[in-house]
């Protein structure tokens, strides 16, 4: 009998299945069909008809072979099922309910049914990821807006994920911290932190903070690397501050948090120039980068170098659960939704990522 029938819940994978007016759904349609090493043992979680409605799309589109989606009512149900299909678990229950939604939320637009479809896809498979249901979740995009419309009091996908395995748990959610993780076949960056205001984000850079993100940051890296990670440090102003003249959060804040970090035996550098940090730790074909990893000190500081390497290529990790989460490296893309044009690359680096890291 195959190895992996035998692995039950520790090989299944629970996909969300996003903003279902944004890509999420079509791109989950186009793994399906384009990888099916990567999507096996995966359902996604979501309503059936939004994702007949992607596969209707992606093969006008294509001009390819239909997807038959198929209901499901429980995750074990994906290792006894064939190849070339697409498992969905409602997460309303099985069948037309209390919970069934009376219309597919249009193509493109901010909704608060979509942003509650959305979230409750999110809720779900992470609750079966804490319970052992499933070996881990990955994440198509969602609408922050959609989100907010819905009345969800949580801004993003890792803040959700935190508040319920601090649920999970029965700690508080500053008992749980978290921090994102963007990683590319050439560069990894972890962010101090994640959804506020650039004013708040500056604010947040404290030596708790940072000491922390390097905490977590160490010992996910460890796991992941077999080894202790190389960890660089980018400054937070210009030039890294040029010795105070450019601001003191250098001095004050991170080098002691750098320092504490070496102290514990973490291999730590910086602050480190963030206009060059990033360059140094890239890697690739005839380029050994310097770094594993850089911890930077907001979200766009560390996020705009990797996507520029190659947005397709990009993974969301979310470092500080006791679960997998990965995602990937893009939004909703509203302009492209119902198009069947999206593509599904940075998807598929998510799924392969989260097997990787469920080994």
């Amino acid at each position: 009998m195959d190895s992996d029938l035998l692995a039950g819940p520790s090989r299944i994978l629970a996909l969300t299945q996003g903003d279902p007016a944004g890509i999420g759904p079509e791109i989950i349609v186009k793994a399906f069909l384009e990888d099916a090493a990567a999507t096996r043992h995966a359902f996604v979680v979501g309503q059936v008809e939004v994702l007949r409605r992607a596969a209707a799309v992606v093969e006008a589109a294509s001009g390819g072979m239909p997807l038959p989606v198929i209901r499901i009512e429980t995750p074990a149900e994906v290792m006894d099922l064939p190849p070339r299909c697409l498992p969905v678990l409602d997460p309303a229950g099985p069948g037309p309910g209390p919970g069934a939604w009376p219309v597919l939320p249009p193509w493109g637009q901010v909704g608060a049914q979509a942003g509650r479809q959305a979230a409750q896809a999110v809720v779900w498979a992470a609750r079966a990821a804490l319970s052992g249901q499933v070996a881990a979740v990955v994440t198509a995009p969602l609408h922050k807006e959609s989100l907010h419309a819905a009345g969800v009091e949580f801004p993003g996908h890792t803040e959700l994920l935190q508040a319920e395995a601090a649920r999970h748990a029965a700690c508080a959610v500053q008992e749980m911290p978290v921090r994102m993780m963007l990683a590319s076949p050439e560069l990894r960056t972890v962010l101090v932190s994640i959804h506020v205001s650039l004013r708040q984000a500056i604010e947040a850079v404290t030596f708790e903070n940072v000491l922390e993100t390097l905490r977590i940051t160490h010992a996910a890296l460890a796991r992941m690397l077999g080894r202790a990670p190389r960890i660089a440090v980018a400054g937070l102003n210009p030039h890294a501050g040029e010795g105070g003249l450019f601001g003191r959060e250098e001095i004050d804040v991170i080098a002691p948090a750098v320092r504490a970090a070496t102290a514990l035996g973490m291999a730590v550098q910086g602050p480190i120039a963030p206009d060059t940090v990033f360059m140094r730790a890239r890697s690739g074909p005839g380029l050994a980068g310097e770094f594993d990893v850089v911890v930077a000190m907001y979200h766009d500081q560390g996020l705009i170098p990797v996507k520029y390497l190659g947005v397709e290529h990009g993974v969301n990790v979310t470092l500080g659960l006791p679960m997998v989460r990965t995602s990937p490296d893009h939004g909703t893309a509203f302009d492209v939704a119902g198009t069947g044009r999206a593509s599904a690359s940075s998807l598929l680096q998510a799924l392969r990522m989260a097997r990787q890291l469920v080994a």
